[in-house]
């Protein structure tokens, strides 16, 4: 049976991938993103899969994209919150309040907004799942990266919130937690970090796998795999839980 999937952050890297991996399946999907040219890259290269425009911290932005999802199919199924931006590469005291706002903003009213949405009709549907992407620097931090690190804090606290919310009425909601994934977004990072910190980007990689117990790094499809499986049979008392995928994180010092 073909679900209904939304996806926030869908034009390129994890969100690409899940919009892939869904529609492969046989879903229809629909994703927004608010870069345009991706978006619009996406489309051309997507015939089969809604692409839209949307900056996830504009609520009038969002409330048309949602509507004219929701006018479409009448409900949701499976809505992915994974819009996110990495924030500033800074010490604390380098940082300005106008950034800091930014990173939570793209993160975590985002989510919100998505998440508001998907709880209205998933509700009133009585059965759903709603998944956030946070990351393992939710869960231990991570140094010359505090916005970021707090909003994704931030997230899984919003998810443990809405799966007692929202699990009486059988809608299911979880996070994944990637480690580092291999894409333009985290060369992007590395490149920052190196000149928050003065340390060399290829030293930083390394030691973003060493600090993994099967020394690795994760990639996107690794991420679209356990979606997938959140989003299946097998997975259907699976809720309010914090899904990590990066190779067994010892250290996050890097």
């Amino acid at each position: 049976m073909s679900r209904r999937v939304v996806i926030t952050g869908g034009a390129s890297g994890i969100g690409a991938r899940l919009a892939e991996r869904f529609a492969e399946l046989g879903d229809q999907v629909a994703i927004c993103d608010f870069d345009s040219a991706a978006g619009a890259e996406f489309a051309r290269s997507h015939p089969g899969i809604g692409a839209h425009v949307a900056d996830v911290t504009n609520e009038d932005a969002m409330q048309t994209f949602l509507g004219s999802v929701e006018a479409d199919w009448g409900g949701v199924d499976v809505v992915f919150a994974n819009a996110g931006t990495g924030g500033p590469a800074a010490r604390i005291e380098e940082i300005s309040l106008s950034d800091w706002r930014a990173c939570l903003a793209v993160n975590l009213d985002g989510a919100f907004l998505t998440c508001r949405w998907a709880a209205r009709l998933m509700r009133a549907q009585g059965a759903g799942l709603i998944v956030l992407t946070s990351s393992t620097s939710g869960q231990w931090g991570h140094p010359h990266r505090s916005p970021y690190a707090a909003a994704k804090w931030g997230i899984l606290g919003l998810m443990k919130t809405l799966a007692m919310e929202l699990g009486p009425a059988g809608v299911r909601v979880n996070a994944i937690c990637p480690g580092a994934v291999e894409g333009a977004r985290m060369e992007r990072m590395l490149a920052n970090q190196s000149k928050a910190s003065g340390r060399d980007a290829d030293t930083i990689r390394a030691g973003y796998a060493d600090g993994t117990s099967l020394r690795t790094w994760v990639t996107a499809d690794d991420i679209a795999d356990a979606a997938v499986w959140l989003a299946s049979d097998g997975a259907s008392k699976v809720s309010g839980q914090a899904i990590t995928i990066d190779g067994h994180t010892e250290t996050n010092s890097a």
